[in-house]
């Protein structure tokens, strides 16, 4: 069984790392349920494994939080739906590729319920979205934006970090940091793209894709 949890208001970057660390040893242990908590945080900025201080344009503007999950920085905020996933990846094949895979089409699949066809680039972490609407790049290549961003960290071949998902975030805030790195492309959110999808209709469209994607069978069931 995997329990969902939805938390009102916005949750503490520390207390959230808190709650997965001990959540994460749980189920190591076979003590506890895996877990996946859909949340909002304040405005702040993390930094995962491979960021460059370069990329920490304005260092004073909101909390930076060192992580050990994969990637470089990230901006989370109100009206960004952070998913927080703690899975055994051990009972599900052992395999980070295919877990990390799993998430995209996860993301992808929830997208194209508001008709957003998500895309993966190679190079590139996370979900992107074509934009004609917008000039080209200075390569002249077509822009995109990206809307998802993923970042996970394994313990024992237990998931946590995640996903997080712009639905309607100040997406000024961004300007703070070279978000993952790529400076080519911007970023987007679902109300910036011209739907009206609120917190809750992304939560229904994330549990209705949920078990399509990971009810795959787990080694030894």
């Amino acid at each position: 069984m995997v329990e969902w949890i939805i938390s009102e208001g916005l949750t503490d970057y520390d207390e959230a790392v808190a709650f997965m660390e001990d959540r994460v040893a749980g189920i190591a242990a076979g003590e506890a349920e895996e877990c996946v908590w859909l949340l909002e945080h304040p405005p702040l900025y993390t930094a995962g494994t491979s960021a460059r201080r370069e990329d920490l344009l304005t260092p004073d503007r909101f909390p930076v939080y060192r992580t050990r999950r994969g990637g470089q920085f990230t901006y989370h905020g109100p009206g960004q739906r952070v998913v927080y996933v703690m899975l055994n990846v051990g009972r599900r094949g052992h395999d980070v590729r295919r877990f990390v895979q799993q998430l995209e089409r996860w993301v992808i699949a929830a997208l194209a319920e508001f008709n957003v066809t998500g895309h993966i680039r190679e190079g590139r972490v996370g979900v992107w979205v074509e934009r004609p609407d917008k000039p080209p790049t200075a390569t002249g290549g077509l822009r995109e934006d990206k809307i998802a961003a993923i970042g996970i960290r394994l313990r024992k071949w237990v998931s946590f970090h995640g996903i997080s998902i712009n639905v309607d975030p100040d997406l000024e805030h961004f300007s703070g940091i070279v978000p993952c790195g790529i400076t080519e492309h911007g970023v987007t959110s679902l109300v910036d793209l011209g739907l009206p999808v609120t917190m809750a209709d992304l939560d229904v469209a994330l549990r209705r894709q949920f078990d399509a994607i990971f009810a795959e069978a787990k080694d030894g069931a």
